[in-house]
């Protein structure tokens, strides 16, 4: 979760991260996961967000 209201940025292929330092969070997720997606938090009124993902289990 952050405090930022707005959607995530759209996560850049995982060939494109590999070689920054920064940004890799949602390119990984969006590499291992079944499904992701955010939502806004009510727990902080009209401020933050919460990113989530599915893996499945093997």
């Amino acid at each position: 979760w952050d405090t930022d209201p707005g959607p995530p940025p759209a996560p850049r292929p995982l060939g494109q991260i590999v070689e920054r330092e920064d940004g890799r969070g949602l390119g990984l997720v969006r590499a291992l996961a079944d499904h992701w997606g955010w939502q806004p938090s009510a727990r902080f009124g009209d401020r933050g967000k919460y990113v989530w993902c599915e893996l499945e289990a093997v």
